[in-house]
Formats: structure tokens, C-alpha cells, sequence
């Protein structure tokens, strides 16, 4: 138990103007979860103002407010005044908690695609030949050390963060590799957290919703990058492949070391630090050889895709930026088997074609995941996959372009309808539609499972794109459960049956 004083003592932005020796037991954001005895965060939200949960937390039993106003509070009540509550929750977190991010090796991996395969290889490749666990945070799951649980946002708020680096240092992990999304970035979640290595995978269009266009989405992702974020990381390791990650690497705050990573073809000679070179694409996997600052080395890799090819160039350079063996980090990159959700082929298949279950939910991503697909398929590639309600609506009709442009056939059906009509949701799809013989529209995702799956022949290949690992469907006033991989389990069985 800290008090106020000692709490905001390093945060030379705040002003104690009561009760600087009142006793904190908790630090809440959210006066829904205030004990007695908590301090209380009146962050502002998109649609409200902070201030207007004050009563709400002192009924509560808070014993301080952290505003960025004066407010008329009672005199035994400790009020902390900051310009910005965001940026001062991430540093009061840091000071509560004894600064548990200091005592781990932290890696934060952002980019549009491949965040999650990246981190998993990551943490993977870092713990399989040592004691001491990794943590990681991201959109699949959160591991702790001492426990895992199911991830409920990509990039937790600053206080979940310091609370589970925390729980990670208390449980002995070396370090952390964790999500960072663009909204995190901007909304000041990861603003002072020490990152040793920041990587970037790719930039592609998603969250206009949230950033209007594409300038303004790479300029809230250059931040983890820039120094502005409250920290220098040591390492930035960039995507050298992709425009975006070109113009990043002169972005780069002057004491960062840039790392970059990308494969060489036809069209062009990389200059990229990790660069993979006689690439072969497969079925079974992927295997290129990879030079680097460490020597040559001959990669192979149970995950398929050109895009897989590059998560894996980021994972490996990540690991090589953290001081780590290269040469025995290929050697145990066999034995990874992949990330849920990620191209997950669907077991217990008894007919003679293949289902898969990815989270592609961008134009880029289903173009990565059906370009693989196709090269492995012997019969048609079918599609099953929706856009989110309530989100990015320009990325609709590049989506069906995607899909028209590489699938035999589609099922356009809904994704997370959240608030938003379905019948909106496909009148912005259908303007993407060069093939109309080539896809159709049914609102119920089951049943559009179904459809693929009773259509599918020998050699053909069912894609379920969008949802990935997530085991639910948001609808404008429920949560419903829905597990691709389990329904279309249920479907094949079904089918086997009745054959």
C-alpha cells in the first residue's frame, strides 16, 4: 500500500492539492470497480466525461481522485490534478506496482497482419530451450507466468498491463512479447512502458472508422517507434518489404537501432538484415534460406504462406535483437505448430477435402490466405467470410474484390454485426462484386458454413475467414457463442452422416 504522494512523487506533470498522505489500495479507472480505498481515474471516454463518474466512485468508497480539473470534492478526499489522466495512469500504474516492466525483457510487435503469429513465435522461440517462462499479451490469450486466460482486448489498458507484468515478474518470466494496437498507441495504454524491441509487420488498410484514413493510421503506429511514447526502444526491427515499414525506418528515434527484415525476388535486391532468400512455399510449410548477422541458415517452417514466411523473418530477428542464438532459434522453429485461429486446418475431417479456419479480416489478409490456399488446392477454393458491423466501412468491397479475385465461390455472411444492419453491411460489400455467378449472400453464418461444406468436393479446399479463434458472435444487443472450428466440426459430422 502506497500513498497518493508516493504514488504521482516521479510525475512532476501532477499537482497534489489534498490529501497527499491518504493510503491507496488499488488504482481503478472504472468507478464500476471501485473498493474502498481505491484511487480513482476519471479518464474521458469517446462519448463521456470522466469527471461525471466522481460520484458514482466516492459513494463507492474511492479516497482520491486523479482529474484534469479541479474538483469540488470533500477535504478528506486526496485530488491529483494532471493534463493528461491517460498518460498519468500508465506512470501511477508503473510507481504502484513497483515498476514491474523494468524487470523484464519487453517486446512490442504492431503492424496491421500478422501481430499475433509474430508474437507466439516469439515467445516460443525464447522459452523453448530455458527455464525461465515468457509473457505474452495479445489478441488469442494473456500469459502470466503462473496462469493463462483468454485475451478480451488486443492491447489491455495501462493498468491491466503493469498488473499482469506484475503477475509475470512475480512468476519469474525473463520478459514479455505483447500485441500493440494502433488504438492502444493512441489511446497512451502503452505510453512509459520500457520496450526493449518494437517491431513492425506491415501496414494495410483497417480502423478508418477509428482513423479516417491511411496517413493518419501510420502516423499513430510510427509513435511506438519515434520516442514519443514516453521511452527510446533499444531495437526497432521493420518490415523492409513493405512501404510503409521504408518510410518507419526513418522515423526512428536517433538511439534506436534499426533492424530490418524482407525477402529477395525477381523484382528487387534487399538490403534487409534478415532476408530470405530461396524461398519455397508448400502445403506442408514453407523453407527459405536465411542470412543474417549471425551466418546462414536453412529455415523450415510448418507454416505455410509467403506472409508466414515473413512472420517468421520478424520473429527471428526479434530474437536476434534480444541477444538470442539464431542458428538454435531455426532448429526449434520446427517444432512450432502454429497459433489458433491461424490457418487452422480443421481436425477430424472424414471426406477428402480440407476446411481451414483464419483470422483474415482485411482485403490483404484474405489476399495472403487464399493466394497460399490456392497454390496447395487440387479442386476449387470456396469461401466463407463477413465484415464486422459498426467498423472500417470502406474496406467492405476491397474485401469481396479480394475474395472474387482468387475464390471459385463464396459465401458472404455476417461477421460481428454488433449494432449495425446486415442488409447495410452487404449493400457496401456488394459494390466490390466483379463475378456475381461467383458469390452468395446468407446472413447466417451456420448456414453458410453449411452451404461450403455440403458443396465441397474431393480436392476442394473451405476457407473460414474472419473470426479465427474467437469462440462468439456480437449482435446489437447480445454475445452469442460461435466457434468456426466447432460448427464446422458439427457440419462435417452431420454430413457424415447423412452420406
Amino acid at each position: 500500500m502506497k500513498t497518493a504522494k508516493q504514488i504521482f512523487e516521479k510525475i512532476p506533470e501532477a499537482k497534489i492539492l489534498s490529501g497527499g498522505d491518504v493510503a491507496v489500495n488499488m488504482l481503478v479507472a472504472d468507478s464500476r470497480r471501485v473498493i474502498p480505498g481505491a484511487l480513482f481515474f476519471a479518464l474521458d471516454g469517446m462519448r463521456c466525461c470522466g469527471a461525471d463518474f466522481v460520484p458514482d466512485a466516492l459513494s463507492r468508497g474511492a479516497v482520491g481522485v486523479v482529474a484534469r480539473q479541479q474538483l469540488d470534492l470533500p477535504p478528506e478526499v486526496a485530488q491529483i490534478v494532471v493534463p493528461d489522466v491517460r498518460k498519468a495512469l500508465a506512470l501511477a500504474a508503473r510507481a504502484f506496482f513497483d515498476d514491474p516492466a523494468a524487470s523484464l525483457r519487453l517486446v512490442g510487435v504492431t503492424g496491421t497482419n500478422g501481430k499475433t503469429s509474430v508474437s507466439s513465435i516469439v515467445r516460443f522461440l525464447m522459452m523453448s530451450r530455458k527455464d525461465a517462462p515468457w509473457g505474452l499479451i495479445g489478441t488469442v490469450r494473456y500469459e502470466l507466468g503462473a496462469r493463462s486466460v483468454p485475451s478480451y482486448r488486443t492491447t489491455p489498458e495501462s493498468l491491466d498491463l503493469i498488473s499482469f507484468f506484475s503477475e509475470m515478474r512475480d512468476s519469474g518470466c525473463e520478459g514479455a512479447v505483447m500485441e500493440v494496437s494502433s488504438h492502444a498507441i493512441d489511446q497512451d495504454r502503452i505510453y512509459g512502458i520500457p520496450f526493449n524491441v518494437v517491431a513492425f509487420t506491415n501496414l494495410t488498410q483497417d480502423h478508418m472508422d477509428y482513423h479516417h484514413d491511411m496517413e493518419s493510421y501510420f502516423a499513430v503506429k510510427s509513435r511506438l517507434f519515434d520516442g514519443t511514447q514516453g521511452f527510446v526502444p533499444d531495437v526497432a526491427v521493420i518490415n523492409s518489404d513493405d512501404a510503409h515499414g521504408v518510410r518507419l525506418l526513418e522515423k526512428l528515434a536517433p538511439a534506436t537501432q534499426a533492424v530490418s527484415f524482407g525477402t529477395e525476388d525477381e523484382s528487387k535486391v534487399s538490403a534487409a538484415t534478415y532476408l530470405a532468400k530461396e524461398i519455397s512455399l508448400g502445403a506442408a510449410g514453407s523453407e527459405f534460406l536465411l542470412a543474417c548477422p549471425s551466418g546462414n541458415f536453412r529455415v523450415k517452417t510448418a507454416l505455410p504462406g509467403h506472409y508466414n514466411v515473413s512472420n517468421v523473418l520478424c520473429a527471428l530477428a526479434i530474437v536476434g535483437s534480444l541477444g538470442g542464438d539464431v542458428g538454435r532459434a531455426v532448429a526449434d522453429l520446427k517444432n512450432f505448430c502454429g497459433v489458433p485461429g491461424r490457418m487452422e486446418r480443421v481436425p477430424d475431417n472424414p471426406f477428402p477435402f480440407d476446411v481451414f479456419v483464419d483470422y483474415a479480416h482485411t482485403d490483404d489478409a484474405l489476399s495472403n490466405a487464399l493466394s497460399m490456399l490456392k497454390k496447395i488446392a487440387k479442386g476449387r477454393l470456396l469461401v466463407v467470410f463477413g465484415c464486422g458491423g459498426n467498423r472500417d466501412r470502406g474496406k467492405r468491397p476491397k474485401m469481396v474484390r479480394a475474395v472474387q479475385q482468387l475464390a471459385d465461390f463464396a459465401w458472404a455472411t455476417s461477421d460481428n454485426p454488433r449494432k449495425e444492419p446486415i442488409e447495410q453491411i452487404f449493400d457496401d460489400m456488394k459494390a466490390g462484386i466483379s463475378a456475381p455467378e461467383k458469390i452468395a449472400f446468407e446472413p447466417n453464418r451456420r448456414r453458410a458454413i453449411s452451404l461450403a461444406i455440403d458443396d465441397a468436393k474431393s480436392g476442394d479446399i473451405v476457407l473460414i475467414a474472419g473470426k479465427g479463434h474467437e469462440t462468439y458472435q456480437e449482435f446489437a444487443d447480445t454475445t452469442l457463442p460461435f466457434d468456426d472450428k466447432n460448427v464446422a466440426r458439427e457440419l462435417l459430422e452431420l454430413r457424415s452422416c447423412r452420406a
